[in-house]
């Protein structure tokens, strides 16, 4: 699964290339699982949709969305099929939320490209591109919002902390009294936003501490070389594109290249970059983690 870097690599690709295209018509597939919101709701809120800005909520990407209005009435284009800003009032809003789950994608193409199969959403943009989902195993999720409230905060937030905001009184907190191995207590997305395995894996390892430890016994000084590293390797991850190894591929259909980076994760039986003793695997509620029995304690 597409875990904070990928996701946010994703995010600031779709940004760049599609903030500001007009969304023309919606075509969604047949298979009921992807659509949290009805077919009818998402057609409803995107077609004829201005997008405003693509970015990163937790794991999900959100595109914030300026809404026709009622009439059909919209600002005059501009040459390159975008729209002008000059609204009377503020313009009704709403967003686009997507879950990549386990094997989606959001990719940009030309219309003479073939769809792939298991394509579940087409959003044909006035730029003459096509804005395509893809989930082979259907475990992505698409649901649409209307804003109300043109108020700060308004609209999809995630549960949890996002990690690379967070302060370390805040950070040590979440954690402080947690009787759970502090591998679950960082997969917690009620804690925070966007961590998964990869990145709970080597950022555990950057910080010596083994993931079986409960979360309570960690010392405010273990807590507070984990927060620095958790948001080191999640920086890191994100200028090299996040992690290819699955399926994962950005917007354009490239590879991340943090996997070349990775300490632990993946690395079962093999040497520790540090001290030289192979890599632990274990099992811990249902997930893999890799830690290495001699650094981290």
């Amino acid at each position: 699964m597409p875990e904070l870097p990928e996701v946010e690599t994703i995010a600031r690709g779709l940004d760049k290339r599609i903030a500001g295209d007009i969304i023309e018509s919606v075509w969604l597939g047949e298979k009921p699982q992807p659509l949290k919101s009805s077919a009818a709701e998402i057609v409803a809120v995107l077609e004829r949709s201005r997008i405003v800005h693509v970015r990163r909520v937790g794991k999900h990407i959100v595109f914030d969305l300026e809404l026709q209005r009622q009439g059909g009435k919209r600002p005059p284009r501009l040459a390159s099929g975008k729209m002008t800003r000059t609204w009377g009032t503020a313009p009704p809003r709403g967003q686009w939320i997507v879950h990549l789950g386990m094997t989606g994608r959001l990719l940009i193409a030309s219309p003479e490209v073939e769809t792939e199969k298991h394509t579940h959403a087409v959003l044909k943009l006035a730029s003459g591109r096509e804005l395509r989902f893809v989930d082979p195993r259907r475990f992505g999720r698409l649901a649409v919002v209307r804003i109300e409230s043109q108020g700060d905060g308004a609209g999809f937030a995630a549960p949890g902390v996002e990690p690379l905001e967070s302060k370390i009184e805040q950070f040590v907190n979440l954690f402080r009294h947690r009787k759970t191995p502090i591998k679950s207590a960082l997969l917690n997305q009620k804690l925070l936003s966007g961590v998964g395995n990869i990145y709970a894996d080597e950022s555990l390892f950057r910080a010596g501490i083994r993931p079986r430890r409960q979360a309570a016994s960690l010392t405010r000084a273990e807590l507070g070389k984990l927060h620095v590293a958790l948001q080191e390797v999640l920086r890191e991850a994100i200028k090299l594109g996040g992690s290819s190894v699955s399926d994962y591929v950005d917007a354009e259909g490239r590879e991340g290249f943090f996997q070349l980076q990775h300490r632990v994760y993946g690395r079962e039986n093999k040497p520790c970059l540090v001290c030289g003793r192979p890599i632990k695997r274990v099992i811990i509620a249902g997930r893999s983690s890799h830690y290495c029995a001699k650094c981290q304690k």
